[in-house]
């Protein structure tokens, strides 16, 4: 499945599990047993627990939910160190990779696209793999292996061996990153176009949650492009050259979105100065206009106020003509100051 494929299918929201705590009696949320050429079989958990490798083409896929009673059990009966089934089991989602003789377990992250969940809220899936056998495991419902199992049913070109499978889960946890850096990358256009509408506190609120859900995936899918490299540097032998390539092209998508995530963050950046600086403008010129006001009115003030002194003495009180007076005064005074102001190029 190609990129442009996932980008439209990560818009669809596939039904999960039934619900995030694994209410169902068995730990397996569904197996398949992939044939070699695209498809595959399902298996009931008891049929899963007693496969053993048969033909040569043979692939098993289990997919379980990690915090429901049996995980523990099960992943000991393949033989697995304590050490790596505390980290299957565990809640350190940190991306990571590594070889253990000829298995390799991982631990990967995605963007929660659950109802209700932000585009920073990540969901981990640890796997284990010797070649003939992949465990996934996770605890929050997860639509990324549900694609690839669609594409498995449908017999729709899916994945063929163990490290095609696991190329596939990386290639499609990926790609559907690139809804959330699309959706901010879109708000912020729309903000830049509303950036004259006078709402800047809003603006600079939704500005501000945009740099942080792009500082959360920053942090996030910085090390699962760690863990992509530990995939393909350190993976055992079945998993071949082409699945190498696959990997290598996965890395340098995620590089890409990790590119588009700083360009989103400074362009959020440059949109926030510029609404400060815009804000600020209007303010300064709100002041420079009172300060002006202020400036004419100060020595008029001054004079109406001599003059309005309660004492006595106060020249032209008993003279019909003195109020036209003052008038006619203020207004030469406003005159000159009006010249003045335009000279100095106050106005």
């Amino acid at each position: 499945m190609d990129e442009k494929e996932l980008e439209a299918e990560s818009r669809e929201l596939l039904p999960e599990d039934p619900a995030p705590d694994c209410p169902q009696d068995t730990p397996q949320l569904f197996a398949r047993v992939l044939d070699g050429v695209g498809a595959g079989r399902p298996l009931s958990w008891e049929e899963a627990q007693a496969w053993q490798p048969g033909e040569e083409k043979e692939v098993l896929w289990m997919h379980l939910c990690r915090n429901q009673a049996g995980v523990d059990e099960f992943l000991l009966s393949l033989n697995i160190p304590e050490p790596t089934r505390e980290l299957l089991v565990s809640d350190r989602t940190r991306p990571r990779a590594f070889r253990e003789g000829d298995t390799l377990v991982a631990t990967l992250r995605g963007i929660n696209f659950n109802p209700g969940a932000q585009p920073e809220d990540m969901l981990s899936m640890q796997l284990w793999c010797d070649g003939k056998r992949l465990i996934t495991l996770r605890r929050m419902p997860l639509q990324t292996p549900r694609r690839v199992l669609q594409m498995i049913d449908r017999r729709e070109a899916g994945p063929t061996d163990a490290g095609a499978l696991i190329t596939e889960l990386a290639e499609a946890m990926i790609t559907r990153m690139n809804r959330s850096i699309v959706d901010m990358n879109q708000h912020i256009d729309r903000l830049e176009e509303m950036e004259d509408d006078g709402n800047a506190e809003k603006m600079l609120d939704e500005i501000a949650i945009i740099r942080r859900n792009c500082l959360g995936l920053k942090r996030h899918m910085g090390p699962m492009h760690e863990a992509l490299e530990a995939i393909s540097r350190y993976a055992p032998p079945w998993f071949e050259d082409h699945d190498r390539r696959e990997i290598a092209e996965s890395i340098d998508r995620l590089r890409r979105y990790l590119e588009d995530l700083d360009i989103s963050k400074e362009s959020a950046v440059v949109l926030m100065d510029d609404i400060r600086a815009s804000s600020i403008a209007r303010n300064e010129q709100a002041t420079y206009l009172l300060t002006i006001v202020a400036g004419i009115f100060l020595p008029l003030g001054f004079i109406t106020g001599l003059l309005g002194i309660n004492v006595g003495g106060m020249p032209g009180v008993n003279d019909g003509d003195a109020f036209w007076v003052v008038v006619g005064l203020c207004c030469a005074i406003l005159a000159v100051q009006l010249v003045l102001f335009w000279k100095w190029k106050w106005l």
